[in-house]
């Protein structure tokens, strides 16, 4: 089965009764995230979760299909979460699919690949797998789904409190969400007692976490601004934002410019090219110079490489969150550097 990203909400309950592969892909991390969280609460039983990464199945072909269907053998219920870069899971994909006997759900994020990839190709006509696209989301499209986050909570948001909250959490939806999980809590509001949102609500609970909380360092990381770098890790700690809420800002511009790269397709002038993006409405204006910047630096493998160093942290930050500071603070500097190296070379 194929899904696009408009009807994938539609599609998803009998894609559950009817699929036991899950493949996300495109540039929009949050809603593939989201997407694996719908098809996971949709599950009668979803049971334990089984996190891989792409680079270990590609070492293990074989492990993916071993473990899909060893809850078979136990009776353990079970899931699996893979976190894929383009390609590298193909074979460990074709494994499991040619194995004999019914596996777990498999739910397969790879938000560096396409419908295209060969993953995608080897899925798609299957009627056990499911096959969704996401395209980077704009400012409207994302307001839509914080308020009806909002409502789901017992909040009524105005449209440009929506828009406020989407673009302070940098078009994530994972991270509004948290937001207004916050907000509703400060409000003691639920379903059956929802309130209105005014403007000071909002502000008393997110005052830190506006957008620039994040982006100055996200800017200086990328950009090759490498003093400003350690004032901004000092501020992240004495403000006490969320490491990894920083590491989903950056993940969401190293997602952003991949689908640009792409988007490029071999032109010279980025100038120009992240001009017409802007007009486009594809890019926020004020990014614009500092996306221009970074565009010019991550391409071809330097993007690879700044992609596997991300995944490489969220998992190191999930494995070890009581030593997420130094984790990622460590994660950092060493982008940082390759950053500044990049600079001097040119």
């Amino acid at each position: 089965m194929k899904a696009t990203q408009k009807d994938f909400a539609s599609v998803a309950p009998r894609a559950v009764r009817d699929a036991r592969i899950f493949y996300f892909c495109g540039q929009d991390e949050s809603g593939i995230h989201d997407a694996a969280a719908r098809i996971v609460a949709l599950l009668p039983d979803p049971g334990e979760r089984i996190e891989m990464s792409g680079a270990d199945l590609r070492k293990d072909p074989v492990r993916l299909g071993d473990e899909a269907r060893s809850n078979s053998l136990f009776g353990d219920s079970r899931h699996i979460w893979v976190r894929a870069q383009g390609d590298d899971a193909h074979d460990a994909v074709a494994n499991l699919i040619d194995g004999e006997g019914e596996p777990c759900p498999v739910l397969i994020l790879a938000s560096s690949a396409t419908d295209k990839s060969r993953i995608a190709k080897l899925l798609e006509k299957r009627s056990d797998s499911l096959v969704t696209m996401f395209w980077p989301p704009d400012l409207r499209s994302v307001a839509v789904t914080v308020r009806a986050q909002a409502d789901a909570l017992g909040l009524q948001l105005a449209s440009d409190l929506a828009e406020r909250i989407a673009r302070g959490a940098g078009l994530d939806t994972r991270l509004a969400r948290s937001e207004l999980e916050k907000l509703a809590l400060y409000l003691d509001v639920a379903p059956e007692r929802p309130r209105r949102v005014a403007v000071t609500d909002l502000n008393a609970i997110s005052a830190q976490t506006e957008d620039d909380g994040f982006q100055a360092l996200v800017d200086a990381i990328l950009g090759g601004t490498a003093p400003v770098v350690g004032t901004e890790l000092k501020r992240l700690r004495e403000l006490g934002l969320n490491p990894v809420g920083l590491l989903l800002a950056l993940e969401r511009r190293c997602a952003q410019l991949a689908a640009l790269a792409a988007r490029m397709s071999g032109q010279r002038d980025v100038g120009s090219f992240v001009e017409a993006e802007a007009k486009a409405r594809r890019i926020f204006w004020k990014d614009k110079g500092a996306i221009a910047v970074q565009l010019r630096a991550w391409q071809g493998q330097r993007l690879q490489w700044l992609q596997h160093a991300l995944m490489t942290m969220h998992q190191n930050l999930l494995a070890n969150s009581a030593d997420a500071d130094l984790l990622l603070s460590q994660g950092l500097t060493i982008i940082a550097r390759r950053r500044l190296a990049l600079t001097h070379r040119k």
